[in-house]
């Protein structure tokens, strides 16, 4: 695929001064600090980062099962833990996907994870709607932003202070996730300041800068989601392959960052930077989106370059180009 020489040329000098290395630090930033950090849109690493009330040895199973009891909770259902992915139906024809959608307990939830080969759909707690924190819950209060995590709000800040007094705002969403290794978040971008902190378990990033868009191939697909199949009768469909890790599938020049959360690190992640993301065993997190501003000269060079070139429809495209 030919590239416009100037994204190619970006890509490279912004590799050139930064390299795949990753800033970590060892404290709890000021909000003056974390300014400086949102101006340079980088990402970091914040090692034992406090959050108030946050007690990360509290988040057992035992705990969240009594705690959230018989509570029904939002759970996303795949055959192969890639939801939000593209995928090749039975008709050969491939869709933008989303999960089936089903309601259970967290001790449902909890007892399908971690299982080697028992359980044949993989489950993932994954909404991305504020499902402990939506931003009306900052306007209107809490009583006009209910939650199925009600329970679990005694435990979860509803904002990273340090954060909200840098960006002069709360959060636009606060988001729990629950899943394990055979859960993947497909690579995307967002455009929202994210703070994403690990409470159990291990959080795998893969990382591109935006200075890289014009290197993921863009395609508009058809949707599609995920419907319980009739018992007997497992969903069948083969995902197009959507992982950057895989070998050959960016190109030479473009260099991905990794970056490992274990419990108690935090990455702040910058607007419009490129992630895929997994996870090693069980593990629990949070993330705060933070709304970016929209108007300033960094979020428009974002912008340009993800949409300089027109992204084409998939059923233009050869099949070996996806």
């Amino acid at each position: 695929m030919d590239s416009p020489p100037v994204h190619e040329w970006l890509s490279d000098s912004y590799f050139d001064f930064h390299g795949t290395r990753i800033e970590t630090r060892d404290s709890t930033p000021t909000a003056l600090e974390f300014s400086r950090l949102v101006h340079l849109a980088r990402p970091v690493v914040f090692k034992n980062a406090t959050l108030p009330r946050l007690l990360h040895d509290k988040w057992t199973n035992e705990y969240l099962i009594s705690i959230m009891r018989d509570e029904p909770i939002s759970v996303a259902v795949t055959p192969h833990g890639r939801a939000d992915s593209v995928v090749r139906s039975t008709d050969k024809k491939l869709y933008f996907a989303e999960p089936h959608i089903e309601t259970m307990t967290m001790n449902e939830l909890l007892s399908s994870l971690g299982q080697d080969g028992s359980i044949e759909e993989i489950r993932y707690l994954q909404s991305q709607n504020g499902n402990v924190y939506s931003a009306m819950y900052f306007s209107d209060g809490p009583e006009a932003s209910p939650s199925e995590f009600e329970s679990l709000r005694e435990d979860i800040p509803s904002d990273v202070p340090w954060c909200s007094e840098a960006l002069d705002s709360m959060p636009d969403a606060v988001n729990l996730w629950i899943g394990d290794d055979k859960s993947v978040t497909t690579i995307h971008s967002d455009p929202y300041e994210n703070i994403y902190q690990v409470i159990r378990g291990r959080k795998l990033f893969t990382l591109l800068p935006p200075t890289d868009s014009w290197a993921l191939q863009e395609r508009t697909y058809s949707h599609a989601q995920y419907n319980r199949p009739s018992k007997g009768n497992p969903l069948q469909l083969t995902p197009s392959s959507d992982d950057p890790n895989v070998p050959g599938a960016l190109p030479p020049n473009v260099h991905a960052l990794q970056v490992v959360l274990d419990p108690g690190d935090t990455l702040f992640l910058p607007a419009g930077w490129w992630h895929f993301v997994r996870q090693s065993g069980l593990t629990i997190a949070l993330n705060y989106w933070y709304d970016t501003e929209m108007g300033t000269l960094s979020w428009l060079m974002v912008r340009m370059l993800r949409e300089t070139k027109t992204v084409p429809l998939a059923d233009e495209c050869d099949d070996e180009d996806i």
